[in-house]
């Protein structure tokens, strides 16, 4: 595996994904944790185990919770830079981040191009992470120091605006599953292979349809499509599938 020639991102700030997600989880964990207290007083076999159940529940989804504010804050960064050295990128190359929200990915990538250009394309859904917004992204670039390598671009990853054959390097961190419907999806990484140079890579981030993707980056024409390992220092746990192009 190929080291890195530039540091990971880490100067910005780059919020919380899923934020609805862990609201929610947070809610409901200690709405279960209280109603397990109340219960537990009307004591009984039944209200014994009613209460037991109702904290268990409640502690669940309070870890769930908290695990998924340290995979934001923490735990992505080692798990981007097995993704970056699975791309073996070059100071020259041209890359392109799809989905790159806040940044966090765009800007390591951009770190590791110094004489390249590192392009995000977003929707911007604030419901994807917290404080989601272009201007953000720039401002993250700007703290990151990569500003003149960095361009961003309101654009669908299902009709990506730019000619065939564009980028050395295309990646995504948890963004392609925001696309509910698999043939959506299909789209998505057809327009990757799309917009990919011959021979270069993709790699591409999640925590769920990874097997659909490394089918899908198959049957577009990718050779050494390859499934990692799951990788536990993100809640849930991803994998990254990796591909490249004849």
């Amino acid at each position: 595996m190929a080291t890195l020639k530039g540091e990971i991102a880490g100067k910005g700030a780059y919020g919380i994904d899923a934020p609805k997600v862990i609201r929610n989880l947070l809610t409901i964990g200690i709405i279960l944790a209280a109603v397990g207290v109340v219960v537990l007083r009307f004591g009984g076999i039944i209200g014994m185990i009613a209460a037991i159940l109702l904290l268990f529940g409640g502690i669940v989804c309070l870890a769930e919770g908290v695990l998924m504010i340290w995979s934001s804050k923490k735990g992505k960064a080692y798990v981007v830079k097995a993704l970056i050295e699975k791309l073996n990128v070059q100071e020259t190359d041209r890359v392109l981040d799809v989905g790159c929200g806040r940044g966090f990915l765009l800007h390591s990538l951009a770190k590791q191009v110094p004489h390249g250009k590192a392009t995000g394309i977003d929707i911007w859904n604030a419901e994807d992470q917290s404080g989601n917004h272009p201007t953000v992204t720039l401002r993250n670039a700007e703290a990151e120091g990569v500003t003149e390598r960095v361009e961003i671009l309101q654009a669908d990853a299902r009709q990506l605006p730019f000619e065939d054959g564009t980028f050395d390097i295309v990646a995504s961190s948890l963004a392609i599953h925001n696309i509910s419907h698999p043939a959506e999806r299909q789209k998505a990484i057809a327009e990757i292979v799309r917009v990919l140079k011959p021979a270069g890579k993709v790699a591409l981030l999640d925590f769920q349809h990874t097997g659909e993707y490394a089918q899908v980056m198959i049957q577009s024409g990718l050779e050494q499509v390859q499934i990692s390992k799951w990788h536990f220092a993100m809640f849930p746990p991803v994998r990254i599938v990796t591909g490249v192009k004849k």
